[in-house]
């Protein structure tokens, strides 16, 4: 396995965000692709909010805002599974901001053990379970934000991965259910078109976070992608979130119904 050291840039902010407000969904901790793509958001000079869900979360959220001094952003919590309480995010994050113009949806989750052995193993709820938080959830929380952004349009983003089209080992009932986020955003896409709201997937390659962590072999993935992507590298969080920005700004308004990879061209490669 390649050692080296990839050093990152220090992105300057140019403030194409400026004016706007969002909504970041997922921040788990300071690993998290959300996280990563929050603190590109403020870089921009966005006002952003978070989701949280139960105190746990909340409690890590918090000491990460006070390590950037952002401890004065505004936070809500949030159960995509419950309806209830996606009303009430809905209403509070309302009250405000008033309009917002971005939302990152960078929810996912599976039964670990789904997450490697046999595919046809996955059981009936774990296969709901899937679906419900990491495809259903983009639903859901569109028709919810939909009050927040239909005056003047805005940007959905969320995050999928290549297991969606292609078979990748261990990632099972979680790449089914990305298949169903992608199909999913190109019809939202389709339905708030119309109000100059645009949904949009970006796909990452392969990032050493909590949630990968329940991949088995997940550091072999990473030492093949590094090995064979064109880029000969693996993707950081801080080029997803470059490309979440960019989708948020008014430079992608002619932009949706995509599908992004940022993976260094590793979706191209056969072999």
């Amino acid at each position: 396995m390649s050692t080296e050291t990839v050093e990152k840039p220090v992105m300057q902010g140019n403030n194409i965000l400026k004016g706007k407000k969002g909504i970041i969904v997922g921040v788990a901790n300071k690993w998290s692709i959300a996280w990563a793509v929050a603190r590109a958001c403020v870089r921009e000079g966005a006002e952003i909010g978070f989701t949280y869900q139960g105190e746990r979360v909340l409690k890590n959220l918090d000491k990460l805002l006070v390590e950037e001094n952002l401890q004065k952003c505004f936070t809500v919590n949030l159960d995509v599974q419950k309806d209830e309480e996606l009303a009430t995010a809905g209403e509070a994050i309302k009250k405000q901001f008033g309009q917002i113009d971005f939302i990152l949806h960078a929810v996912a989750f599976a039964k670990r053990e789904e997450l490697g052995g046999n595919f046809s193993d996955t059981s009936r709820d774990g296969y709901q379970l899937a679906q419900d938080v990491s495809a259903f959830s983009l639903i859901a929380l569109a028709k919810a934000m939909k009050p927040c952004m239909v005056e003047k349009g805005g940007s959905i983003v969320a995050l999928s991965y290549l297991g969606s089209e292609k078979i990748v080992k261990n990632y099972n009932v979680m790449g089914v259910a990305k298949a169903a986020l992608e199909s999913a955003s190109r019809y939202l896409a389709y339905e708030l078109g119309p109000n100059n709201i645009r949904v949009n997937i970006v796909s990452p390659g392969p990032i050493k976070t909590l949630s990968a962590a329940g991949i088995d072999d997940f550091s072999k993935m990473l030492e093949h992608v590094r090995n064979v992507s064109p880029l000969k590298k693996n993707t950081s969080a801080e080029e997803v979130a470059d490309t979440c920005v960019f989708l948020f700004s008014d430079l992608s308004r002619g932009i949706t119904s995509e599908l992004i990879y940022v993976d260094g061209g590793h979706n191209n490669v056969a072999m």
